[in-house]
């Protein structure tokens, strides 16, 4: 079979190391730190990247994947929600009223955002559609002057069984005049996700409208809710097509400073953890620079026999290219399936360490999920690969501008 020259040397020279132990042990270790640095690369990624899609999920519980505001919607946001709903993207379409207000109960008092809802039409747009949720809004629905508060909120009111709270338009404290406060009765408590339990609160849509009376229709803005919410402004802008005077805002757009932080921290991350991979790197070109100086009378009498620069340099450059393409894969391999089974290996460090050591409750963080992505993965594997090769540039160059002459002077 034929087998290039340069190919065959270079992989024979991987194999071989006669009796110097330092030069091997000096690849071992740029292999393995190759390694752990695709391996925590890889984990660390996907870490993130569950916390994200976890993030977003608890997002999308108070955040409407679709808002559809602007002068046109109170006056016939009927007629816009059915024309929305035609479209098969869209899942569901409903009204809603939101601005701040001042909640007071027994003497606390806290703002939040309070959400005048219609319980008819809620259940099409929201992420769930437990049962348990379904009797929340028909309870609303038949509920005169019935609030939901969000977990966080009733805790921290200290409401668990129901109460009375009275709400306070934002405007009428800043007009310092308390004649719009109204009273409503604690009916239920609801889980509107991460961001939304300490400071939302539903109502039905009508009372929120009678509360916000002086801001013209109320502030009514459409809520939608599409079937791919990666794609909800595209999707809302199709469905709502030809309509003037709106303003669609997807979620991505409401929530950008967010989930901008988030996909700069995960650059950040990824950038700092490849410094393990370059750490790697460093050391395959030590290792190569001692095999060049091992192998100087070596290179030299393939010069003699017709070998040119170009074949002394790709000798070089496939024995570094091999120790990064095997510690690249190790570290992919042990780096995926380390991601795949992050959870249930946290729960067992986690009562290993509460076994060894009496009476102790420790906890780690065991309910973070973690997401593989596969173009993450191929990305960390050939940036590896790019720096291994970068790596072997400068000692092959030194290997291929060794004189002949000048070393087989002396042998």
């Amino acid at each position: 079979m034929f087998k290039p020259v340069s190919l065959f040397v270079g992989l024979r020279y991987t194999r071989t190391r006669k009796h110097n132990y330092f030069i091997s042990f000096v690849s071992i270790i740029s292999m393995l730190g190759i390694s752990l640095g695709v391996i925590a690369l890889v984990v660390v990624l996907s870490v993130i990247n569950g916390a994200t899609s976890t993030m977003q999920d608890e997002t999308l519980k108070s955040i409407p994947h679709v808002t559809v505001s602007g002068s046109g919607v109170a006056a016939n946001w009927q007629r816009l929600a059915g024309k929305a709903s035609a479209s098969e993207q869209v899942l569901g379409a409903a009204p809603f009223v939101e601005a701040e207000v001042m909640l007071r109960h027994q003497g606390q008092t806290q703002f939040i955002r309070l959400r005048g809802i219609d319980p008819g039409l809620e259940l099409s747009v929201l992420e769930s559609d437990s049962s348990v949720y379904r009797e929340l809004l028909q309870a609303l629905d038949s509920a005169e002057n019935g609030i939901v508060l969000g977990t966080q909120l009733a805790g921290r009111f200290g409401i668990w069984g129901g109460g009375e709270v009275s709400v306070t338009p934002l405007r009428s404290l800043l007009a310092r005049s308390l004649d719009d406060s109204r009273g409503f009765q604690v009916i239920a408590t609801a889980d509107f996700g991460f961001y939304g339990n300490e400071n939302i609160a539903l109502i039905n849509l009508n009372e929120a409208q009678e509360i916000f009376s002086q801001n013209g229709n109320g502030g009514l803005q459409l809520r939608l809710r599409v079937d791919d919410v990666f794609d909800a402004a595209n999707i809302a802008n199709e469905a709502l097509a030809g309509e003037t005077g709106l303003r669609i805002q997807p979620w991505s757009e409401i929530q950008a400073s967010l989930f901008n932080a988030l996909r700069v921290e995960k650059i950040m991350t990824g950038f700092m953890l490849l410094m393990i991979v370059l750490i790697g790197a460093v050391n395959i070109v030590s290792t190569l620079v001692m095999v060049v100086a091992d192998k100087g009378a070596d290179i030299a009498i393939l010069r003699t026999m017709g070998a040119s620069r170009k074949t002394i340099m790709a000798i070089f450059m496939v024995q570094g290219v091999v120790a990064g393409l095997l510690g690249t894969l190790l570290g992919l391999v042990l780096g995926v399936l380390l991601a795949l089974n992050i959870t249930d290996l946290s729960l067992l460090l986690e009562g290993f360490i509460n076994e060894i050591f009496a009476g102790s409750n420790i906890y780690l963080i065991s309910h973070l999920q973690s997401e593989l992505v596969w173009g993450d993965v191929a990305l960390v594997g050939v940036a590896a690969l790019v720096i291994s090769f970068l790596a072997t540039l400068y000692p092959a160059y030194r290997a291929a501008n060794i004189q002949p002459a000048e070393v087989l002077r002396y042998e």
